[in-house]
């Protein structure tokens, strides 16, 4: 089934691209939550003025994300978590956890958008990637010290 897509879609495509994917996917995923339109005859005419639409909101976007981004890279965050001998931690930093830090130093940012490859289980310094755009990924410093 062709579709068009109204938002970007990880590893599928960017938005305003005609992409072929199954009939169920489509119909239980994507369209309901409005993520792309069925590639119709009417919707395909629509897609010249969509673009033109989507290219406007994607530099505002990139715009604001690089903004943040520089916000981010003067951000230094600081955990305390119960660890053993071998600075092992009790549990893990997550990035939910590293979300929350942020929005308490007011910075509001979604968890799936912080890009660990696994949570975080030993005590020490960490460069955590934030990725706020397609194009744009900050760092952040976190530093898991072993509570007292």
């Amino acid at each position: 089934m062709q579709i068009i897509l109204q938002e970007d879609v990880e590893k599928l495509g960017t938005r305003g691209q005609l992409v072929e994917v199954a009939e169920g996917y489509a119909r239980n995923f994507l369209l309901p939550r409005k993520l792309a339109l069925e590639a119709s005859v009417g919707n395909m005419k629509r897609l010249e003025k969509m673009r033109a639409t989507f290219a406007k909101k994607e530099a505002s976007e990139k715009g604001d994300a690089t903004t943040l981004a520089g916000l981010l890279a003067g951000v230094s965050l600081e955990m305390s978590r119960k660890a053993g001998d071998s600075d092992q931690l009790f549990g893990s930093v997550t990035n939910a956890d590293i979300s929350d830090a942020l929005a308490a130093k007011g910075f509001t940012i979604d968890k799936r958008k912080i890009t660990l490859a696994e949570p975080i289980k030993v005590v020490g310094e960490y460069e955590i990637p934030v990725k706020l755009h397609r194009e744009v990924t900050a760092s952040v410093k976190l530093t898991v010290k072993k509570e007292e």
